[in-house]
């Protein structure tokens, strides 16, 4: 089947998470008097994300908004750096950073060019709000917000991304899912979606990304530039 619709993985695959959360939280917290390793402290609270979600994927606590999670995997490491007398409005913004974070450099012109030919759409683990505001501080076209939100549960469930395929009434090889994570791309190829790899190098810190996939895709890509052309050959 020809391919029609484009579902992205968000925090790595298109925006610079670590780099972003650090630079915000030295942000926030250096005026406080608080100085902390900042990228240990990004590396630290992105830690508690698989591990939160994974309560709710084995049923053991009903769904609940990645903004929820974020707020509590915060308080879960403000300890470990001196931070457990925090006050509020401080957490607060630190957890306003996730709707902040920058988009790799490709990025913008990258989803222009996929955008000419293919309905685009988030597939994040992230909620529709969070999505919007990550959009919008970025200039992200979505044609459409999918993922964990309207499915009530987190990738790689497979329910997540079937949803996505009901929502544009398309059938799983009509939708190209498109991450920087080869986990990702191997659920939503059991789902029969068609696949694409982004290297991202250097998304957990200098050389510490995929620098391409660790599982069979239909098309690897160096960047989503990269990933237009090898579409329009296809």
């Amino acid at each position: 089947m020809t391919i029609r619709a484009l579902f992205f993985d968000v925090f790595g695959t298109l925006v610079d998470w670590r780099s972003s959360i650090a630079a915000g939280a030295d942000a926030i917290l250096s005026p406080l008097g608080h100085a902390i390793d900042c990228d240990a402290f990004a590396d630290a609270w992105r830690g508690e994300y698989q591990p939160a979600m994974q309560a709710i994927r084995a049923g053991r606590r009903g769904y609940v908004k990645l903004d929820v999670l974020h707020c509590e995997n915060l308080d879960a490491i403000l300890p470990r750096f001196g931070l457990e007398e925090l006050g509020g409005d401080a957490k607060a913004e630190l957890n306003l950073l996730w709707r902040r974070l920058d988009a790799w450099l490709d990025v913008p012109a990258g989803l222009a060019a996929l955008k000419k030919r293919f309905i685009l759409s988030p597939m994040s683990n992230g909620n529709i709000s969070l999505m919007v505001d990550l959009a919008r501080h970025n200039g992200l076209p979505w044609d459409a917000i999918l993922g964990a939100e309207i499915a009530r549960d987190y990738k790689p469930k497979p329910e997540v991304y079937l949803a996505g395929c009901a929502a544009l009434d398309l059938e799983p090889p009509q939708c190209l899912m498109v991450a920087c994570h080869s986990s990702d791309l191997a659920a939503a190829a059991a789902c029969g979606l068609r696949t694409a790899h982004i290297a991202r190098p250097d998304e957990h810190g200098p050389g510490k990304g995929e620098t391409g996939p660790s599982v069979p895709v239909d098309f690897a890509a160096l960047d989503l530039l990269h990933l237009s052309q090898l579409l329009s050959r296809a």
